[in-house]
């Protein structure tokens, strides 16, 4: 575990790191989840192996602090993730991110292209969302104020979202949970779709098979990006099938 202070007030964000050559690939997960648990078996799988390999968790999540004065804005995610990276010594990275991390990963890319050599976004959040009472997902959490999430909406939320989910989602704070699911509702302007389709570095996207097609592929692929779907999964691809993403994302890598 290896940690770097990444606010003024000296939070910390830390990350499981696997050592290996360059070059470095970065791990990075979703809303309310932990890189070591949902990329450990990917960053070890034998067609990824052997890659210096950082399993960041975001501010807030995991086993990186929660402090209540971060906005916990996309830009402020990547910013401090920015941070993080250069005091890892980290450049022209590759990123492999999941759902929330993937929109922080474009932002990353857009505000730090010296530390992003290419991009593997796994079901990435790319447009603006409305919130939604009831739902499970970042719009369900958005739904409530920042109080009534934090007072009591959070065990609402928990048993919507499951046992599975809540296993990491417990580990972040609730401010945190609830201002980076409003943060990633109201996106980036310009857009994170619009951000990725004007990034110069290789791009793929993952997504479920079943939820194919990616709405906007066709632009997507005309800026370069490459989309690919996984059979037999949910959002969670590489928790669910992940032999076929241990391929994709390698085959990624490659390209």
């Amino acid at each position: 575990m290896r940690s770097a202070a990444v606010t003024a007030d000296g939070d910390r964000i830390r990350w499981v790191e696997l050592p290996g050559r360059d070059p470095v690939r970065v791990y990075v997960h979703g809303l309310g989840a932990t890189a070591p648990a949902y990329f450990a078996a990917t960053a070890a799988h034998p067609l990824l192996a052997g890659h210096r390999s950082l399993l960041v968790d975001l501010l807030g999540h995991g086993h990186s602090d929660r402090p209540v004065s971060f906005a916990y804005t996309l830009e402020d995610h990547a910013d401090a993730l920015a941070t993080a990276l250069r005091a890892a010594g980290v450049a022209d990275a590759e990123l492999v991110a999941h759902s929330m991390g993937g929109s922080v990963a474009i932002v990353l890319a857009a505000r730090h292209p010296d530390l992003v050599s290419r991009l593997v976004l796994v079901d990435a959040n790319l447009d603006p969302l409305r919130p939604e009472p009831g739902a499970v997902g970042s719009s369900g959490i958005a739904a409530y104020s920042e109080e009534e999430f934090v007072t009591a909406g959070w065990r609402e939320f928990r048993d919507r979202a499951g046992a599975h989910w809540w296993s990491t989602m417990r580990l972040a704070g609730l401010e945190a949970l609830h201002r980076s699911a409003v943060q990633l509702v109201r996106g980036t302007t310009p857009t994170m779709r619009e951000l990725l389709l004007g990034l110069a570095v290789p791009r793929t996207y993952l997504l479920p098979e079943a939820d194919a097609p990616l709405p906007g592929a066709a632009e997507l692929t005309a800026s370069g990006v490459v989309v690919e779907a996984v059979p037999d999964c949910g959002h969670n691809i590489m928790l669910d099938n992940p032999e076929a993403f241990a391929r994709a994302v390698a085959g990624a890598l490659a390209g």
